[in-house]
C-alpha cells in the first residue's frame, strides 16, 4: 500500500509506559488510526514492551524522567508533527475516532481537548473534580508541547483548544484504596516540584488546607453524589494538597534526593571502568 492510499492519519500516538501490561493492549487498539503509534517504555517488566511490539507499536527506552519530560522526549521521538498523547490506561471511544477522523489538520496552530471519563474499578466518576474533565490531547508538536512538570504536566499551546466529540476512557484505579494509594505514591514528585519553585509552607497550615480542600471536591464540585466514591476521591485531595508539603517541612524529599544522587554517582565509576 502506498503512502497516498494509507487510510490512516498523519498522526503519532504517543503513549509513555512502566509495567501498563493491563490496559495498554486497549489503549493501542484504539488509536488504530494514526499512521503511528510509539510507546516510549521506561523499564517495564510485566511484558509491556512485548504487547505493544505485538500490536504494530514502535518502542523506544527512556529512563523515567518525570512525567512532562517523559512524555516531551516520547513527541520529540515521533515521526509525525501531529501528536495524539494518551496515558497507558486510557483510550478512546468510537465517536471521539471518527471525530478525529473528520479534522481538517492544515492549521498546525489548533489544538484539541476531549472529555475524559474517569473509572474506579467499573463504575464511572460522574461529579467532584473528576466529573467535568477535559484535557488538550490532540495537537502540532511545532506549536504545543507538555510542560516540564515532574507531576500534574499539562500541553502548553499556542491557542485555546476546541472541544471534540466523544471521550477518553480513563481505567485508571481499580478500587478505592488504590485512589489513595496513588495519591500517597505521588507525594514524593510533587514535593519535590514544590521544592524546585521554592515554596514555602506553614505547619499550621496544613489541617485548614487539607479541610478546604476536602469541602472543595465533596461539597462545592458535587463529589458527595457519587456517594462513598466521591468521599475517597475528596480524601486523596487532601492527601494531594497536604502530603507532599508535609515532606517538604520534614526534610523527607530532599533526603530522598540526596540518596539518588549518591546512587548517581556511585554508578558512573562503575560505567567508566565497564
Amino acid at each position: 500500500m502506498t503512502a497516498d492510499a494509507d487510510p490512516r492519519l498523519p498522526i503519532s500516538a504517543v503513549i509513555i509506559t512502566r509495567d501498563a501490561a493491563a490496559h495498554l493492549g486497549g489503549t493501542l487498539a484504539s488509536v488504530s488510526f494514526c499512521q503511528e503509534r510509539l510507546v516510549l517504555d521506561s523499564g517495564s517488566t510485566d511484558g509491556t514492551a512485548a504487547i505493544a511490539r505485538a500490536a504494530g507499536a514502535r518502542v523506544e527506552e527512556q529512563p523515567f524522567l518525570g512525567y512532562g519530560p517523559q512524555k516531551q522526549r516520547a513527541i520529540s521521538l515521533a515521526s509525525h508533527d501531529w501528536i495524539l498523547s494518551l496515558d497507558a490506561d486510557e483510550s478512546l471511544d468510537a465517536e471521539a475516532v471518527a471525530a478525529i477522523r473528520r479534522l481538517d489538520l492544515s492549521d498546525p496552530a489548533v489544538c484539541w481537548s476531549i472529555r475524559r471519563r474517569t473509572f474506579i474499578g467499573d463504575r464511572e466518576i460522574l461529579h467532584g473534580p473528576w466529573g467535568r474533565e477535559r484535557v488538550l490531547r490532540l495537537f502540532n508538536r511545532t506549536t504545543a508541547g507538555f510542560t516540564p512538570h515532574v507531576v500534574h504536566e499539562e500541553v502548553r499551546a499556542a491557542r485555546s483548544p476546541g472541544l471534540l466529540p466523544g471521550s477518553i476512557l480513563h481505567h485508571s484505579f481499580s478500587d478505592a484504596s488504590d485512589v489513595l494509594l496513588r495519591s500517597i505514591r505521588y507525594a514524593r514528585l510533587k514535593a519535590r516540584r514544590l521544592r524546585e519553585k521554592n515554596a514555602r509552607c506553614a505547619a499550621w497550615k496544613l489541617p485548614l488546607r487539607g479541610a478546604l480542600m476536602f469541602a472543595k471536591a465533596y461539597l462545592l464540585q458535587g463529589g458527595w453524589r457519587d456517594g462513598a466514591a466521591g468521599f475517597v476521591i475528596a480524601v486523596s485531595r487532601v492527601i494531594d494538597s497536604s502530603l507532599p508539603r508535609a515532606m517538604l517541612l520534614l526534610g523527607e524529599e530532599e533526603e530522598q534526593a540526596a540518596a539518588e544522587r549518591a546512587r548517581t554517582q556511585q554508578k558512573d565509576p562503575e560505567r567508566e571502568t565497564g
